[in-house]
């Protein structure tokens, strides 16, 4: 039996909007419900990676914490390897750091130091595009390595924060924007 794959206005209809999260004035924008529906799920996952084929792609790039389930499940069906770019303090090895701004707060990112082979094809995948802030620090540390970034796609993204504009001469892909 075929399940037909979802459009971005389904994926969209079933990520529910929570107010004043994680403070007040900021609308969350809450994936759970897209992630316990398989088909929705996996129609995120295929129109992230639309366009790549396993070969395309050495290494997806996942931003802590819920781009690493988009970019595992990602790097799975693109036969690529898997890299977690984590926040400051979480990861075990020796790593390269980046600080940024985003648009509650500030934080800090990291990548294991030999997480990519110099000249790597990397997909860069986040859940959210936002202010641009946590992007342009993976982007930063992917081309720290050596790494080519393919392009960077989110599953959300907030046109009115322009994140866009913080990532110049790279590819971005969203599939739902508000």
């Amino acid at each position: 039996m075929t399940t037909q794959k979802p459009t971005a206005s389904e994926i969209e209809r079933a990520i529910r909007n929570v107010a004043d999260f994680p403070k007040p004035g900021i609308q969350f924008k809450d994936i759970t419900p897209v992630l316990a529906d398989a088909r929705l799920f996996n129609g995120c996952i295929d129109l992230l990676i639309d366009g790549f084929k396993p070969g395309d792609v050495d290494s997806v790039v996942g931003i802590d914490a819920r781009g690493f389930i988009f970019a595992a499940a990602a790097a799975v069906k693109l036969e690529a390897g898997f890299v977690p770019v984590r926040k400051k303090g979480k990861l075990p090895y020796q790593t390269h750091e980046q600080s940024y701004e985003l648009e509650y707060g500030s934080a800090t990112i990291a990548m294991h130091v030999d997480a990519l082979r110099p000249g790597s094809r990397v997909l860069l995948i986040d859940d959210l595009l936002a202010t641009g802030g946590t992007a342009a620090a993976a982007v930063a540390l992917v081309e720290k390595l050596g790494g080519k970034i393919l392009e960077s796609s989110f599953l959300i993204e907030l046109k009115f924060l322009e994140g866009r504009k913080r990532l110049p001469g790279h590819p971005v892909r969203s599939i739902v924007a508000y």
